[in-house]
């Protein structure tokens, strides 16, 4: 008997590799018809399935990117639905000296909403309320005290009567004293959290029952700060508080129909962030410490340190404020309001990523901002 040596060959084709399906065939001479026949049908066989293969994985991705296309658009649209009656909704803001609260509360008041903005100091009221229209009542409130807490309540009451607060926005803060750790004494950390904890704590509580009147919303301003530890004192520490408590008060208000959103900014150019303040408050700091805590961060330590916050403040924050009052706006307005509201780019694309990788790189990242102590091991 005769062999025969057959070879098939084909287009070669990604995926498909015909030398590893096919093997070198001996047919005898009489059959090799046959053979032939019988080859070609498992060869199209093979490649019909490699095709359908093809097709449907590349179908499969087709309908993945169709359905993650319409998922976005879907919250795009429901984000942009807003509710109606702005002339009949009053907003308390607090902090409105400057910053944030001074610029939502004319941003709020030219919508046409009942603006009752809260000010620290008599300049700031007077000011704010010459800069907006008659609607807008600015008015004195100290977060850190429960009594003048007290008289706002019954004041606003008066003002909204059964229809109730739609927004409270606690936007009031204060950032020094900020610097090492071991720089910092007990009242250093609570004159802050008096502020950014405590007093956020206490102003929501005392107006709780009027926002449930209204089913209305909770706005309160964190940083990203809250997510991510830059630096020692109370102001992160503070700000990881009020995401805390937002948190727990929102799970608890959504039952009466209360909608709590947080706000996390970038670094934006507001009082908080004034390098001369935060220089101020770093003299103050180092001049108290003992000579051997001095000597263990070294004689060029604290000039490093306040060229670094220059640096840094100088560097990322944005003038643009308007970007964080938008956020705070949507909370208020939106039909549906987010539950987080992230400002900024550098918030967005930098803070809050690196918060969620392992905390040696946060580590190593935020420790090539700053300097290293003269003694460091």
């Amino acid at each position: 008997m005769t062999l025969q040596t057959c070879y098939i060959t084909s287009p070669s084709a990604p995926g498909f590799d015909v030398e590893s399906t096919f093997q070198l065939i001996y047919i005898p001479r009489g059959e090799a018809a046959e053979t032939s026949k019988a080859v070609t049908m498992v060869f199209t066989d093979r490649l019909a399935a490699y095709l359908a293969g093809v097709i449907l994985s590349h179908l499969a991705l087709t309908c993945v990117f169709l359905l993650a296309t319409l998922a976005a658009v879907r919250w795009y649209i429901r984000d942009s639905y807003k509710v109606d009656g702005f002339s009949q909704k009053h907003v308390l803001i607090t902090g409105c000296d400057s910053g944030f609260g001074n610029l939502l509360a004319k941003q709020l008041d030219r919508k046409g909403f009942q603006v009752m903005a809260a000010c620290l100091t008599e300049k700031g009221a007077a000011d704010l309320a010459a800069a907006a229209s008659p609607r807008l009542k600015a008015f004195l409130l100290d977060v850190t005290d429960s009594a003048s807490i007290r008289k706002a309540v019954e004041s606003v009451s008066r003002e909204v009567g059964e229809r109730g607060l739609w927004g409270l926005v606690n936007n009031a803060g204060r950032s020094t004293p900020i610097g090492p750790t071991e720089w910092m004494k007990l009242e250093d950390f609570t004159k802050v959290l008096d502020v950014n904890l405590l007093g956020v704590i206490d102003v929501t509580l005392q107006f709780l029952p009027l926002l449930k009147k209204a089913r209305g919303r909770v706005v309160n301003v964190a940083s990203i700060l809250g997510r991510l530890s830059l630096t020692g004192g109370g102001y992160c520490l503070s700000k990881w508080g009020v995401e805390a408590f937002s948190d727990s008060l929102r799970r608890d208000m959504q039952h009466f129909g209360i909608n709590v959103s947080i706000i996390e900014p970038g670094f934006f150019k507001t009082n908080v962030t004034r390098i001369d303040l935060i220089d101020a408050n770093l003299r103050r700091l180092w001049s108290r410490l003992p000579q051997d805590v001095k000597d263990s961060y070294g004689a060029t330590y604290f000039d490093e340190y306040v060229k670094a916050q220059t640096f840094s403040m100088g560097l990322l924050c944005s003038p643009d404020i308007s970007k964080v009052t938008r956020c705070m706006e949507h909370a208020l307005t939106a039909r549906f309001p987010r539950t987080r509201y992230a400002a900024g780019w550098d918030a967005k694309l930098f803070w809050i990523p690196l918060s969620y990788l392992p905390s040696f790189i946060a580590d190593f990242i935020v420790n090539l901002i700053l300097p290293s102590p003269k003694q460091k091991m």
